[in-house]
């Protein structure tokens, strides 16, 4: 094993117990691995040491390190090199795994190991069993029979045709030895395919010259062949034998062994099947996901109506339960559905199976009687009673059951209920009755069930014998047999079936051994090789361990059974381990084969080493219940008398299988055999009948315990390799010489090792040699040259680079080995693991060392090509360079040139501009001096003309003032007089007054909600129809945009195709002006000198360059592109983006109107119609797009305050289009402090229709003045409290921190009262309260419910509200129940986003931020609390001193923060007050009120600038949504586009399989024509032959 060696190792983890390593480097007591994972060095890096059991001869071998194969190559593969392991280099558990794993997933599932056939279960239909294959096989086998055909054609691949032909060539050939086919495997590995497959194609070949059908046929049976009658055996064993198990659906639950009988001509005679241990456990329990045996479900579903009549199959009392779920013995598992075929297909494939093999009706109807019967008493239930001695005893509970059951066994049933409650027992010629307890009862009746199932099972198998036997025996000339056996079996918990299964599996493998072992010796007769040294392994201590008497496991067993009463489990494996393991603190027996630990001795547990491994068994799981498994007195007296024909015959059949014979000669009284004695007698005969035959072996394997093709678990399968004897049997035939290679490839390889010795001494071809000779010869000078010290310098001292190579290397071990290792046969060379690992060594070193000499070689040849490519790119760029040398100074001249005669050019230019400048400046001159001075005296006559203009409009404007204010003067004193007199008048009714005006309001609002609900009602059609309407007008819009889309786009790419051509001509002209644009260039340098008329030149200059410039523009040759027509398109464009605005501006309104009468058709008669909200919701759908820009410059002069100034937004700024003054313009207002309280108006500036501006505006003054009415009554109601919901999530981060920190919610939805709580004037000095609302007991005893639940929240601390729940998911906002029906309350009530308020408050020293979560009952509250808050918010604002519409006065100074309605306390004097006696006009009133209106237009401003921030975010939130939508609908659509192709396909699919299926039947057909044909031509032969 040098480095780079691949080989596997092997570990305990994982699915795959071998992975394949590659050798880094070995040491004298280790070995460096790393694994190769799909020719990766990236694997891990581990080492495994030296075994000490190592040998010289055997080589040295490591831990768990095995040498692997080198990959095959495609050729190989074709050629069918990998067909039969035994044929590899390398022969081990890991080499037969990786081989078998490489041809399953190939689709090839058979292989040969030697004379064994390994096959593996694919899971799926393989095209591998087709007539055309069969017909293959036999063609081949009959031709190799007789020594015809191709002897150079490619055989054909192994396969289960393949060894079925074997065996009945070799039962043909001139010593007509009988045959045996042997497979074996663990369940759902696929024996039960494989035998119906064996079966097929023996009876295929012996039918080709049978006689007529209806020779020596009988009754039913005469359209039968014998071939058609042996397999039509198989449906009825397998309905009464056959159960789904987890691992199989068609698990056999008992072996057999089927003897195919034949004559001198190979004819097929007839058959008889041998069956072995019946798994009766299943009759009374089977697991979950399983069933009970088939025919039980096969009836239960498949009967017809009639049969459910008859054998008392009662729908009606199931309670619903389908009657496989509602009997006892079938439902244990669930009843589950079989994946390959139906149970009422099952049923009528078996009655038509029975019918054909002879039996009647009437015995069809009793067999299913009898099954109906198990199942009916399955149901039998106990229940318990007290004796007359005071003793608990059973009793039937329903006695229609059992009357069903005795009718349908066809018993009494006194006898029944006596079978089933009481117990009989002789000693001494006296009979004992003992009564059952309800649960010794339900053991007796599950026993019951399982003897008749028994006895019925082995009756049907006399009646199939019956059947297909052939008539005499002195016909059978010879015979081929085909067992079918279970494999070996090692579960969690072992019982008494484990220990039969593994006794007749190691009774197998000794066979097996002997039968390897002997083809071993064979063949090394037939090389002529020494083997006689090789040892045979036997296991015959294992089988004497189990079987042999006296001490044999079951030996004992038997004889603990004969003790009655007093034998138990415990007992019987305490005398097991007293046996075996009798000395002190022993565990393992002598011959090493039982072992038990103190532990297991303690819980009754022994274990057993088999050819497979190390196996427990329970002793206390009924060992000897199930080895007794004897029929009671009770049954026995049953069944013997007043029973049915067909009861007692199937009672004889048990009976004559259970009794000892012998006994019953001697004259003693009839004794019944335990179950172990029948096997044990079975299994002698079995071996026995093996041995006489020729044994031909097929392994079946399962690749995974999902039962799904294409996948393999390698651990399971290793595993099984073990379990079925295919490594013991590789074990074997290694055991003399493992290695073997022809001598060609043994020539070939190895031939390397001798590099010094010449080709006359031995050549290196074999061509004309004899190979056997030449091999002898090699092996000599070999050993001769290995013998000699390794010297690697030439006789005149000089070494050579291979040998420098090879010195440099790890040196190998000597070339030393006895030459008797090596032997050389007739055509193979068997070589030893020691020779051939230091001859594998010796080559691995030599092609290391060639292997760096050659690469060195082709190393030093790169080197010298590179330097020659790069030499000659050297010369390629030195001459490219001195051309560019040569060019340049050729170019040089050129400009040279050139240059003179710009520069003559240039001078000419530059005086004539000069010339024209100095006459330009001088006119230009004269005409400003004669302007100036005109203009001078037009300046003077209008100056004075303002003068005189100012001075008359200012004495009269205060005239007009003077006069207006002595008309208020005298207005207000009348005006007090009248209000002295009004309110001494109503002193006493203003009470009265006040609860009239209370009671006008309730019932104008009882009026306005009838009006609403009634409003609603009627208007859902009108809504609906509007609806549909607009939806029609935007389908309308949406296709106008559409077209103007397609319009535009064309538009641009003609615009675009234009500046194109037009860039080509300038491109084009770019040569032609350079001259000039050059002279351009030095006009103005030229020019620069200090002259006084500098400009005047400048001018001038300018205005030729303006010419030259022209000029050098038109020189255009050919069609042009103008800009005139580049410009006309681009108005066609600007015109066409200006028309689609408008269209989708009008699409926009109208899906805006849609979704307005959508929302009033859902909520009419809810929704608070007042102005704000009105307002409120057209502005929210209004787009910032369309805002015009020029109208925003316009106002923010006006939004500024004087000493400080709000920055513009860019994002505003950017996308303003429409002019704000279109939804808030100019409006004339009032004073609200005087403002009479009436009804409120109706809200009509947006929504009415108007004639002219005026109207717009006295509309929009109106909805105004209702708005600030509304936004005044909010005090009083946050003063009087909202009920809400609460809510406080407090952040906290650290300081210098990055990312966010903890959160923390200190108030869990909790109800509370929120209150506007004034503590002074100033609103600073107000804060919002939480008070607790208390439950409905506190309101019932009308406690206190202002008590405060949570500190206050100052008014100043709030940074902003908004609606909804900001930053945090409300569906997940937590619940301070714990209660689960309360918190999915809670959580359904926080599903409505619109009932949210948010407030944000500033940082405390605890939290760095702390947010508050209102939810209010209804969105109108929620929009009113939203309203108050923002106004209030607005106020504190304004009153701190935040101007933004610059309307203000000096008397602004002295307002202080108070709330809206207060008193001015500590304020200063007014500055228009008592300055001027002799003014009338109460000037300080009026700028009180200016100063008012001022701070209530900067509160509206405020409140704007929040609904454009809320409406911002509402956008974005929506083109999320959008996005998610169109995302979600892109989704659906490709699910259905793949689901519409996945329909198409099902139905080509669909299509191809019916037309197959139809060319199939017509094939099948044809076929069967021919072959009928075919029979009546060899009988017409025959027949002229006799004649």
């Amino acid at each position: 094993m040098e480095a780079g060696t691949q080989v596997w190792c092997y570990q305990d983890s994982g699915d795959d117990p071998w992975i394949l390593s590659k050798v880094i480097n070995r040491t004298s007591d280790a070995l460096q691995l790393k694994h190769d994972i799909d020719g990766d060095d990236a694997g891990e890096t581990f080492s495994r040491p030296l075994l000490a059991s190592s040998s010289s001869e055997e080589g040295a071998k490591y831990e768990g390190v095995e040498l692997a194969n080198a990959p095959l190559s495609d050729s190989d593969i074709a050629e069918g090199v990998d067909n039969d392991m035994i044929s590899l280099q390398h022969l081990h558990e890991p080499a037969i795994l990786h081989a078998v794993s490489d041809r399953y997933f190939r689709g090839e599932i058979y292989t040969w190991t030697g004379p064994v056939l390994i096959a593996v279960n694919p899971f799926q239909r393989l095209p591998l069993y087709t007539r055309e294959i069969l017909e293959s096989y036999r063609q081949e086998g009959l031709f190799r029979s007789q020594n015809l055909g191709d002897s150079s054609a490619k055989p054909l691949g192994p396969h289960v045709y393949s060894i079925a032909d074997r065996s009945y060539r070799q039962m043909m050939s001139e010593e007509r030895k009988s045959q045996s086919i042997l497979i074996s495997g663990e369940s759902g590995a696929g024996k039960t395919e494989t035998t119906k497959i064996v079966m097929l194609y023996l009876t295929t070949l012996g039918s080709a010259h049978t006689e007529s059908p209806s020779e020596g046929a009988e009754g039913g049976d005469e359209k039968l062949s014998v071939m058609e009658r042996v397999l039509q055996s198989n449906p009825i064993l397998e309905a009464f034998g056959n159960a789904k198990t987890l691992r199989n659906d068609n698990s056999s639950r008992f072996g057999k062994f089927i003897e195919l009988g034949f004559n001198r001509a190979g004819v097929l005679q007839g058959a008889k099947v041998q069956t072995y241990l019946l798994e009766k456990v299943r009759i009374g329990y089977h697991a979950s996901g399983e069933r009970n045996y088939h025919i039980f479900y096969q009836l239960l579903r498949g009967a017809t109506e009639e049969q459910h009549h008859k054998y008392c199959f009662h729908d009606g009392l199931t309670g619903g339960l389908e009657l496989a779920n509602y009997f006892h013995l079938t439902g244990q598992g669930g009843a589950p559905q079989l994946r390959e075929f139906t149970d009422e297909e099952g049923l009528k494939y078996t009655l038509k199976s029975m019918r054909s093999m002879g039996f009647s009706e009437q015995k069809v109807d009793h067999v299913l009687s009898i099954i109906a019967g198990i199942l009916h008493l399955g149901q039998v239930k106990f229940e318990s009673k007290m004796s007359d001695g005071g003793q608990e005893i059973a009793q039937i509970a329903d006695m229609k059951t059992v009357e069903d059951a005795a009718k349908l066994l066809g018993v009494d049933i006194d006898k029944l209920i006596t079978a089933l409650t009481v117990r009989i027992l002789v000693t001494r010629n006296e009979e004992m009755r003992i009564d059952l307890t309800p649960n010794k009862a339900a053991d007796a009746r599950d026993s019951l069930a399982k003897m008749v199932y028994g006895a019925m099972f082995l009756w049907v198998v006399k009646a199939v014998n019956d059947c297909i036997m052939w008539e005499n025996d002195s016909d059978i000339r010879s015979s081929a047999g085909v067992l079918d056996i279970f494999g070996f079996e090692s579960f969690a918990i072992n019982s008494f079936e484990q220990l039969c299964i593994n006794f007749t599996n190691e009774a197998l493998q000794q066979q097996f051994n002997k039968f390897i072992f002997k083809l071993e010796q064979e063949e090394y007769d037939r090389e002529s090789i020494d083997g006689a040294f090789i040892n045979f392994a036997d296991n015959q201590d294992c089988l004497d361990t189990i079987a042999a008497r006296p001490k044999g496991i079951l030996a004992l067993l038997d004889d603990e059974c004969k003790l009655g009463l007093r034998g138990n489990d415990k007992s019987w494996v305490t005398k097991l381990n007293q046996t075996y393991l009798s000395g002190k603190n022993q565990t393992v027996s002598d011959n090493t084969r039982y072992s038990a630990t103190k532990m297991q001795q303690a819980k009754g547990i022994f274990c057993v080493r088999h050819f497979a491994g190390n196996v427990e068994y329970t002793a206390e799981t009924n060992f000897l219940e199930k080895n007794r498994d004897e029929i009671p007195l009770t049954a026995k007296s049953l069944f013997e008398e007043d029973s049915s024909d067909l009861i007692k015959e199937i009672y004889t059949v048990q009976k004559d299988q259970s009794e000892d014979p012998t006994v019953a000669q001697a004259g003693k009284p009839v004794k019944q055999k335990t179950v172990s004695q029948q096997f044990k007698v079975q299994l002698t005969s079995l071996i026995e009948m093996i041995e006489k035959t020729d044994p031909h072996y097929i392994r079946c394997l399962k690749p995974n315990d999902a039962a799904k093709p294409k996948l393999m678990t390698r651990k399971r399968l290793t595993m099984q390799l073990r379990y079925g004897g295919v490594l013991e049997a590789v074990r074997v035939a290694r055991m003399g010489y493992p290695i073997r290679l022809d001598h060609a490839g043994y020539f070939k390889r190895y031939r390397m090792l001798l590099p010094s010795v010449s080709e006359d001494v031995l050549p290196w071809s074999m061509d004309d040699e004899d190979p056997q000779k030449l091999c002898v010869k090699f092996l000599d000078i070999l050993l001769e040259e290995g013998a000699k010290p390794v010297t690697y310098a030439r006789p005149d001292g000089s070494i050579s680079r291979a040998n420098k190579i090879r010195m440099t290397q790890r040196q190998p071990d000597p070339m030393e080995f006895p030459k008797s290792d090596v032997q050389l046969g007739l055509t193979k060379v068997f070589m030893r693991k020691g020779p051939h690992d230091k001859l594998e060594s010796h080559r691995v070193f030599h092609q290391n060392a060639s292997i760096t000499l050659i690469q060195s070689w082709m190393r030093g040849m790169q080197q010298e090509r590179r330097y020659n490519i790069s030499g000659y790119a050297a010369l390629v760029i030195e001459r490219f360079y001195r051309g560019c040398m040569g060019r340049a100074r050729w170019w040089k001249l050129r400009e040279a040139q050139a240059s003179l005669f710009l520069t003559n050019t240039f001078r000419m230019q530059i005086n004539r501009r000069k010339y024209n400048r100095s006459r330009r400046g001088t006119i230009r001159l004269q005409a400003q001096y004669r302007g100036r001075t005109v203009r001078k005296v037009n300046a003077a006559t209008k100056i004075q003309s303002y003068r005189r203009m100012y001075l008359r409009n200012t004495a009269y404007r205060k005239l007009k003032s003077a006069t207006i204010a002595l008309q208020c003067c005298v207005r207000v004193g009348a005006a007090k007089k009248v209000f002295d007199e009004i309110k001494r008048e109503q002193k006493d009714m203003g009470k009265i007054k006040q609860h009239n005006e209370k009671l006008k309001m309730e019932m104008a609002s009882l009026k306005a909600m009838l009006q609403a609900q009634a409003a609603s009602d009627a208007g859902k059609v009108e809504s609906v129809r509007a609806v549909a309407e607009k939806q029609k007008e935007i389908d309308a819009l949406e296709a106008r945009i559409a077209s103007l889309e397609a319009e535009l786009a064309q538009e641009k790419e003609n615009v675009k195709k234009l500046e194109n051509d037009l860039n080509a001509q300038e491109g084009s002209s770019q040569s032609l002006s350079q001259d000039l644009q050059y002279q351009k260039k030095i006009v103005p340098q030229g020019s620069a000198s200090s002259t006084p008329m500098k400009r005047q030149h400048s001018r001038g200059a300018s205005s030729n360059a303006v010419s030259v410039e022209t000029v050098v523009d038109a020189v255009v040759v050919g069609h042009t592109i103008t800009p005139e027509a580049l410009a006309m398109h681009l108005a066609e464009v600007a015109r066409l983006e200006e028309q689609l605005e408008d269209e989708r501006r009008m699409s926009r309104a109208a899906r805006i109107e849609v979704k307005n009468l959508r929302a009033a058709i859902v909520d009419k008669g809810v929704v608070d119609v007042t102005a704000s909200t009105e307002l409120s919701d057209n502005v929210s759908e209004i787009s910032v797009n369309e805002i015009d820009r020029s109208d925003v410059g316009e106002m923010e002069p006006q939004m500024r305050a004087p000493t400080q100034e709000i920055p513009e937004k860019d994002t505003i700024s950017k996308d303003l289009k429409t002019s704000v003054s279109e939804y808030f313009p100019m409006i004339k207002r009032g004073f609200i402090g005087e403002e009479e309280e009436g009804p409120e108006v109706v809200a009509v500036g947006w929504k009415q229709d108007v004639a002219s501006r005026k109207d717009r505006e006295e509309g929009l003054r109106d909805e105004v003045r209702v708005f600030e009415t509304k936004v005044k009554k909010f005090y009083p109601l946050l003063e009087e409290g909202v009920d809400v919901t609460v809510w406080q999530l407090n952040k906290s981060a650290e300081v210098g921190v990055d990312g966010p920190g903890g959160e923390e919610f200190a108030v869990k939805s909790s109800s509370m009262t929120l209150k506007l709580h004034r503590r002074g004037d100033l609103l600073v000095q107000t804060v919002l309260t939480f008070n607790s609302t208390g439950g409905y007991l506190s309101k019932a005893l009308g406690r206190r419910r202002d008590k405060a639940a949570h500190e206050p929240l100052p008014l100043n601390d709030i940074i902003e509200v908004k609606a909804g729940c900001a930053g945090f998911d409300h569906a997940e906002l937590p619940s301070s129940s714990t209660k689960k029906g309360k918190s999915s309350k809670v959580k359904s009530e926080n599903m409505q986003s619109s009932l949210f308020l948010t407030i944000k408050a500033t940082p405390t020293p605890m939290a760095s931020s702390r947010s508050y979560f209102l939810r209010l009952k209804s969105r109108s509250t929620r929009n009113d609390l939203l309203t108050g808050l923002r106004g209030i918010l607005a106020d504190l604002q304004v009153h701190e001193g935040v101007s933004i519409s610059q309307i203000h006065t000096p008397a602004a100074a002295q307002h202080a923060r108070r709330m809206p309605g207060s008193a001015h306390k500590n304020a200063g004097p007014n500055p228009f007050l008592g300055k001027r006696s002799d003014i009338m006009v109460p000037l300080g009133e009026v700028h009180d009120l200016i100063n008012r209106e001022r701070e209530s237009y900067d509160r509206l401003l405020l409140m704007m600038l929040q609904g454009s921030s809320d409406l911002k975010e509402k956008e974005d939130e929506l083109l999320s949504l959008r996005g998610k939508l169109h995302q979600s609908m892109a989704e659906c659509a490709e699910k259905d586009k793949t689901q519409a192709n996945d329909s198409k396909l099902i139905m080509q699919l669909s299509k191809k399989l019916e037309t197959l299926l139809m060319e199939n039947e017509d094939l099948r057909d044809n076929n069967d024509r021919l072959n009928q044909r075919l029979v009546e031509v060899e009988c017409e032969k025959m027949t002229m032959q006799q004649s």
